[in-house]
């Protein structure tokens, strides 16, 4: 099956948040983390129910290199990345994201 992908607005800023915070510490490493995050994503979109579900019907897939995790819910033939947050950051900031 083909998914489409699709970002809650918060999902992407905190994507471009954590690159330009990452670009700030060394040259680079901000690409490094854009690079890792489209990696995660394309084997979310690849096969979206191999990952662990961690809190109702969210998913998460884990970043490499960096502890991040993507966040994540499928319905039918869409995956709506709910948050792309630190793992050290309080769960209750991307569950409340989730659809009822």
């Amino acid at each position: 099956m083909i998914y489409n992908l699709d970002f809650l607005p918060g999902a992407e800023d905190e994507i471009i948040d954590a690159s330009q915070w990452y670009e700030n510490k060394k040259e680079g490493l901000g690409l490094d983390f854009l690079l890792s995050v489209e990696a995660a994503l394309f084997s979310v979109k690849r096969r979206p129910l191999s990952f662990q579900k961690v809190f109702s019907s969210a998913r998460r897939a884990v970043i490499r290199r960096f502890p991040y995790g993507i966040f994540y819910v499928v319905e039918e033939d869409t995956i709506t990345v709910i948050a792309v947050i630190n793992f050290n950051r309080n769960p209750k900031l991307w569950q409340k994201r989730l659809p009822e």
